[in-house]
């Protein structure tokens, strides 16, 4: 897919309403309800901005037309790091992003998108839905009057674009790096300059020289935004970002004046796309990385032990400080965060692990 292609405006269809239902909340006229969503991806964006538009139709369509979604893609109605800021103030019902991305609001938001060296995305769903996440997670949006879902995930992620060659932790300093959250943190203690800006702005950023290297999410996205055009050098696995999670911030007034059966409609949802979206991505990844290397070069490496190393020691210093000098809810994040990697990595790593070595190890199909 051509960059330039990709970038191009395709028109959301517009979706007809059903009948009027007699079932409406009493804050709410009876009637069909119109939303507007707006997302921090470009339009059309492979996985994410798809998976938000597929949200929007699902929500429609499994509502009969009863409560109707619109998508404006980054940009369309506010910038992209704009987006939860236009749910808190009522201007948008609904957003598309990464919490991650408001992590000035909260730290404790930073732990339900993608945290250093911690959960996978069956890891990450698993303590959200069964082990306290989700209230955890009420309680900090609660200060904004915000709703939060699980969406999406990418499951592992790529590590990113590098101009040149990593030989070591002394290849990190002062590197010019985009990656957000808290594996941002941890590449600044490995002396690397952050910045986060979103998907739309990197390839400029890398192009001009601006940065001496990005990530974003993994081939299928990373094909489309083209980055293969200025660096080569593709490193995998991401170590900061194992098992990163999209979600959907809802206006909570605008939630709880849904009936009941719409607002439990947009949890479930929200449910569905988190399974989607990772079916998604793991579906598309390997192709786009066959396309990647075979049509353009790229040149698929591994991080220096060094630098996995010294990454986990800062990962691990990091976390230790938001547990000893966040603020009360960030503290009480991380300490369920640890608490519930502890005994979730017990069936990663028991089960699963020794499995796939051992597929590894003694099945190949020709």
């Amino acid at each position: 897919m051509k960059r330039r292609e990709f970038f191009k405006s395709a028109s959301v269809a517009t979706i007809g309403a059903a009948a009027a239902t007699t079932l409406a909340a009493p804050a709410i006229a009876q009637g069909n309800i119109n939303w507007r969503m707006v997302t921090t991806w470009p339009k059309n964006f492979p996985g994410l901005g798809v998976g938000a538009q597929r949200l929007a139709d699902r929500i429609t369509k499994a509502s009969g037309g009863r409560l109707t979604i619109e998508v404006f893609a980054a940009n369309e109605m506010v910038p992209p790091l704009q987006a939860l800021d236009a749910v808190i103030d009522g201007s948008a019902e609904m957003s598309h992003g990464a919490a991650y991305y408001w992590q000035n609001k909260s730290q404790g938001l930073s732990f339900f998108t993608g945290v250093p060296y911690g959960m996978t995305s069956r890891e990450l769903a698993a303590w959200v839905r069964y082990l306290g996440g989700q209230e955890i997670w009420d309680e900090i949006y609660d200060q904004f009057g915000v709703q939060g879902f699980l969406s999406g995930d990418t499951g592992t992620q790529a590590g990113g674009w590098f101009r040149n060659e990593l030989t070591g932790i002394k290849d990190i300093e002062g590197l010019r790096f985009r990656t957000p959250g808290l594996g941002g943190q941890v590449w600044s203690k490995l002396g690397a300059t952050v910045t986060n800006m979103a998907a739309g702005d990197i390839f400029a950023a890398l192009q001009s020289g601006t940065l001496d290297a990005a990530e974003f999410v993994g081939p299928y996205n990373d094909l489309a935004l083209g980055f293969y055009q200025v660096a080569k050098n593709y490193y995998f696995p991401s170590f900061v970002e194992p098992g990163l999670a999209t979600e959907l911030a809802v206006n909570k007034s605008k939630l709880l004046e849904l009936p009941e059966d719409l607002q439990e409609l947009v949890k479930v949802c929200a449910q569905a796309s988190y399974d989607d979206v990772s079916s998604d991505m793991y579906a598309n990844d390997p192709r786009a990385l066959q396309a990647l290397v075979s049509e353009h070069d790229v040149m698929v490496r591994r991080f220096p032990d060094e630098i996995l190393e010294a990454g986990a020691k800062a990962a691990m210093e990091l976390i230790g400080e938001i547990r000893d000098s966040g603020d009360a809810l960030t503290k009480k994040t991380a300490e369920s965060f640890v608490t519930n990697l502890n005994l979730l990595r017990t069936r990663t790593e028991g089960t699963d692990m020794p499995f796939l070595a051992a597929r590894e190890k003694y099945i190949s199909y020709k």
